[in-house]
């Protein structure tokens, strides 16, 4: 077993990795970019060089950096994680080159399997069936297009150096086709450092299945059985499980079996994953990831294997720690992917940050990068945390996971955590009958449910708030005329006659009123013309017991400056809390301007002074967490002025753009 190795990553991955070095006894270096220099990875792996600037291309993409970084710990070996350098094989020989021991495949393996072009012959020397498309990859726009002409819609493009739904573009009209490819390319480039693209005919509806395999390098390749990725966004992986559900079993078997025989091919060292879409009884290869992947955990869960450690063992030389007909599956496993995105806005990335953070601890397995105080940046990928259950079936599984969603708390950036626990609620999860387009089809059932304003979550805020500003000396909130701008006289019924305080949530608003605090700690609160009796009683671990008129329930609630989190049962709010005379006091500004939705850098500027412009036009074309945002104008009419160049870094809600409205056209 190697001594001390380093940690060549960030985040989720680069904690989990640490943990399995430390239950061995390996030591651990770590690297980090500035920034990152506070991030919980760094915490937990102790000992971390900083590399360079925020963007990845400025730090965890530099190798002599992190070969140096190594070298200076006096670490044996390098592990990549996932992401990143993970499959480069340029790196994996460098590292071996610098005398230290690359914890992957070898740099040969990892070439013919580095874009996807070539792992498709792979496994067409294999016999294993292949998706048809392109033979070779290409970054030529024209060249692309050809391809996607010559077969019939609809298509995929897809990043031939990479994986993780970078750089995947699935076309079915020739509209705007130019764009949709560079668009590919931008994102490939960004994300891999290469920008060549495959084209490959798309089958839909079909079935997302992986088989994780693991060999010595000397053609001895086992697998550790499949798991199922289908329920997908934008390529990206949300829910995996293992093993796969109401799969015929001689069909799972043709699957591992051509998994494995494609690995005794390559020779295969180190862990892997083959992928394959399935089709009814037909199935076709898609790629193979020569590395860690970020659904590996269902994998241990069902089978006791940790897939860290055997890494570390076949790169060390000690071979398999297992045989093939020593294992066995047991139970159901699955896991969530919470990233900082907002599936009421497109799934648009939230940066910002993370006020507070709680997970469940109870059966339930938490693999995160992040903890209160943490700053979740533009520079990285969106993923926050992944919840895994393990259970005797799958139903229970599922439940698990359900509540332990339900029992976790983000505060202060956006997820899509009740977005997960709807797609596990889904009938077509439930029975196992999902497709790589069921979110893209479901997408109006997994919104989140319409309504009117919560006015019992607003009454919690604002019973809170009201808590946190009473003078501590006089034990009454009456004593507030300094703090809102008016002296609180109660009315007839003790309800203060004028609002106190403006509550925000979910784009309603709320005029809040407060009766006297009573001696037992209840107080009747005024939302609007609603009159809700609320007492909290503190909890451990931030939880409090709520009383809302006659029902009785525990909650979360975190202030942090104008924002109120309250977590509840049933959903989470964030409220923004201004004191009302201060709220009256200010008046929306009504502009043409075209602000930046979050921070990220500017990739393309599609506009200049006079351009005429439509609504809906993409004026700006911005990435964050290798994610293209495009900011669009909202009207016709007239570019005034622009105040950014491609390669520019842009804060949140800076103006980007601004278009004067055309007033004839309105």
């Amino acid at each position: 077993m190697l001594k001390k190795i380093l940690i060549a990553n960030r985040g989720e991955i680069a904690c989990r990795i640490a943990r399995t070095c430390q239950r061995l006894g390996v030591a651990v270096a770590g690297v980090h970019s500035t920034a990152d220099a506070d991030a919980l990875h760094v915490k937990t792996i102790g000992e971390s060089i900083e590399i360079g600037g925020a963007p990845a291309s400025e730090s965890y993409l530099r190798i002599d950096a992190v070969i140096a970084a190594a070298k200076f710990t006096g670490a044996e070996g390098i592990h990549p994680g996932f992401g990143f350098l993970a499959e480069n094989a340029a790196f994996a020989r460098a590292v071996e080159a610098a005398g230290l021991v690359f914890i992957g495949p070898t740099p040969e393996t990892i070439e013919r399997l580095g874009d996807k072009a070539s792992a498709k012959r792979e496994a067409v020397a294999a016999g294993v069936p292949t998706v048809p498309g392109s033979e070779a990859p290409s970054e030529d726009p024209v060249e692309i297009e050809r391809m996607v002409r010559r077969l019939e819609l609809p298509v995929m493009l897809k990043a031939a150096a990479g994986g993780g739904g970078k750089g995947m573009r699935a076309i079915s009209t020739l509209d705007g086709l130019r764009d949709e490819i560079e668009s590919a390319m931008r994102e490939a480039k960004n994300a891999f450092g290469n920008a060549g693209l495959i084209v490959e005919k798309l089958i839909q509806r079909g079935r997302h299945l992986e088989v994780q395999i693991a060999g010595n390098g000397d053609g001895n390749v086992i697998h550790l059985f499949e798991r199922e990725c289908t329920l997908q966004r934008r390529h990206q992986k949300l829910i995996e499980e293992a093993p796969a559900a109401n799969l015929p079993p001689a069909l799972r078997q043709r699957i591992l079996d051509d998994a494995v025989r494609l690995g005794r091919q390559l020779r295969y060292r180190g862990v892997g994953t083959v992928e394959f879409i399935v089709s009814g009884t037909d199935y076709y290869f898609l790629e193979v990831n020569p590395r860690l992947q970020v659904e590996h955990p269902v994998t241990e869960l069902v089978t006791g294997i940790d897939i860290v450690e055997t890494m570390l063992r076949i790169a060390a030389g000690d071979g398999l720690p297992v045989a093939q007909d020593e294992l066995a599956c047991r139970g159901h496993a699955v896991e969530a992917r919470i990233c900082a995105e907002d599936p009421n806005d497109g799934f648009m990335p939230s940066t910002g940050e993370v006020v507070y953070v709680r997970f469940p601890s109870d059966d339930i397995r938490v693999e995160t990068g992040i903890e209160s105080g943490s700053i979740v940046t533009p520079y990285y990928d969106s993923m926050l945390a992944k919840l895994i259950a393990h259970a005797a079936s799958r139903d229970q599984a599922l439940d698990r996971l359900d509540r332990a969603l339900k029992e976790t708390s983000i505060f202060g950036v956006i997820t899509n955590r009740e977005f997960l626990g709807r797609l596990i609620a889904l009938p077509a999860t439930r029975a196992a009958t999902f497709h790589t387009r069921l979110i893209d089809e479901q997408i109006d059932a997994l919104a989140p449910e319409a309504g009117d304003i919560d006015a019992e979550a607003l009454a919690l805020g604002a019973y809170f708030w009201m808590m946190r500003q009473r003078d501590p000396q006089s034990g009454s909130p009456w004593q507030s005329g300094g703090l809102t701008g008016w002296q609180m006289a109660a009315g007839d019924d003790g309800m203060s006659p004028i609002p106190i305080l403006h509550l925000e949530n979910a784009g309603a608003s709320a005029e809040i009123r407060f009766a006297p605090l009573q001696p037992d700690g209840a107080m009747q609160i005024g939302v609007n013309d609603a009159r809700i009796w609320v007492k909290l009683s503190p909890l451990a671990n931030d939880s409090f017991a709520a009383v809302v008129n006659a029902r009785r329930e525990t909650v979360r609630i975190v202030q942090k400056d104008q924002a109120i989190f309250v977590h509840g049962p049933r959903h989470a709010h964030t409220m923004s809390a201004i004191p009302y005379l201060r709220y009256i006091s200010t008046s929306p500004e009504i502009s043409g301007e075209l602000r930046a939705p979050m921070t990220g850098v500017v990739l393309k500027v599609n506009v200049a002074v006079g351009t005429r412009v439509k609504a809906g036009d993409a004026t700006v074309v911005m990435e964050s967490m290798k994610m293209e945002l495009r900011i669009a104008s909202e009207v016709d009419g007239v570019v005034t002025a622009v105040h950014f160049k491609p390669g520019e870094t842009v804060e949140r809600n800076a103006v980007v753009a601004i278009v004067e409205p055309d007033l004839a056209a309105q």
